[in-house]
Parts: structure tokens; sequence; C-alpha cells
């Protein structure tokens, strides 16, 4: 079985707007949170994505620090996308 990651919400957590860095957290529906760091300029791009270290991670099951995340970038970024996550995140 493969790991599919859906993302149920995301929030903002800092913003340099002057330079267009973001750093949002992303809650999965599996109870796992990720943090993410996206650049506003030119267009919006994921530049970094973390595991938060609330949960074992779903993939590998390691309670500390993996990169299994990484991996599901496009994804997630797809997603977000999408269902226009940013824009609700920074209406709130």
């Amino acid at each position: 079985m493969s790991y599919r990651p859906i993302i149920t919400n995301v929030r903002e957590a800092s913003s340099n707007e002057k330079s267009g860095l973001y750093e949002f957290i992303i809650n999965l529906a599996d109870g796992t949170e990720c943090r993410a760091f996206y650049n506003r300029f030119p267009e919006w791009k994921m530049t970094n994505i973390s595991r938060l270290q609330k949960t074992p991670c779903p993939v590998c099951r390691k309670d500390f620090i993996c990169k299994c995340m990484e991996s599901f970038t496009g994804e997630l970024e797809q997603q977000i996308v999408e269902n226009q996550w940013i824009d609700k995140a920074l209406a709130q």
C-alpha cells in the first residue's frame, strides 16, 4: 500500500511580504502536520517541506527527523493549487 497525503487544512505560520517568503503549516488527513516554505516571486513555489515532530512519519514510521515528505512535494503542491489553499490561508 502506498502512502497518499491528503490535505485537510493549511494555515499561515509566518511571512515576510517584502521578500515574498511564507511559511505554512499543512494538516494532512492522517493527522500528520508539515511545515512548508514558499516563495511568492515570480509565482508561488514550494522551496522546502518538513514533517513536524508531533507524530511518527506515516511513510517510514520514524519518530525523528526524516525527509520522506520531500518525495510528495509534487502531489502536495498540486492539491494546494487545485483547492486554492494558499488563498484560503492568507484570507484568515
